[in-house]
């Protein structure tokens, strides 16, 4: 008895797109690109980054109340969700002082006394743009510090310091006194702005990391605050901050390329 195969391909043609996008719905991410690499209409169909499948996928990453709140309203589409969520912090790269929430996005840092605590995010970066905010949600303590960071980083040290910033393989900005903080030495104070008024906890601060110019910069309230470090090696770099402060936390929110391209 001869086999008949039935070639998906061959007959996609005869789908609509909404069928195209139920079937499209059970393959991973993975399949998903390379699906978009078969054919124009493939493509168009896939890229419509608020369609059913991008939908399906999300849904099945994050519970409707986190792809509804507040922390993800500027995010245009369920793809960028999704996008964002395999972006963010890493529960296998942080201090054990550290737990990630049920939210996916948002760390904890535990009250442990005399420890700073650091995580990195999941996915780090050697090429292109990337742009990603954070939210302190709680107190900064004595010392607050957002940026980035190798795998070589520490992520744990006794004390209440700047980790992120403490060595060759970290830079950051601190929050608290807005120094700028690599190699264990403050850089500077940032951003160079006449009575720049200092970190209000809930405010969301955007990151701008450039790999092609090597630069790390910030930017807050849409307004660009300057390029904070030059010179960055060509590494792999990972978002990361530092704490020191009982039941802080800090979301971080990937938000891809930045809107000047």
């Amino acid at each position: 008895m001869s086999r008949v195969r039935f070639n998906f391909y061959d007959h996609s043609p005869e789908l609509p797109d909404h069928i195209l996008e139920t079937i499209f719905s059970y393959l991973s991410v993975l399949e998903l690109r390379h699906c978009a690499l078969v054919c124009k209409r493939w493509y168009r169909v896939l890229n419509d980054e608020d369609s059913d499948v991008w939908r399906t996928h999300c849904m099945k990453k994050l519970t409707e109340e986190v792809v509804k709140s507040e922390l993800l309203i500027p995010l245009p589409s369920f793809k960028a969700k999704l996008r964002a969520f395999y972006h963010a912090w890493n529960p296998y790269d942080c201090s054990r002082n550290i737990y990630i929430k049920p939210n996916g996005f948002t760390l904890h840092r535990n009250p442990v006394a005399q420890s700073t605590d650091a995580c990195r995010g999941k996915i780090g970066f050697q090429r292109g743009r990337h742009t990603w905010d954070i939210v302190w949600d709680g107190p900064l303590g004595t010392v607050a510090v957002i940026g980035i960071s190798t795998k070589e980083a520490p992520l744990q040290c006794q004390g209440y310091v700047g980790l992120l910033g403490s060595d060759q393989h970290s830079w950051g900005w601190n929050l608290v006194d807005n120094q700028l903080l690599h190699n264990g030495e403050t850089r500077g104070h940032y951003p160079l702005l006449n009575n720049c008024p200092r970190y209000q906890v809930g405010e969301r601060i955007r990151v701008i990391l450039d790999c092609e110019k090597h630069s790390l910069a910030f930017e807050r309230g849409y307004e660009f605050l300057g390029v904070a470090f030059k010179d960055l090696p060509h590494e792999i770099i990972f978002p990361a901050i530092s704490a020191v402060y009982g039941n802080t936390e800090v979301s971080m929110v990937y938000s891809g390329v930045p809107m000047d391209g």
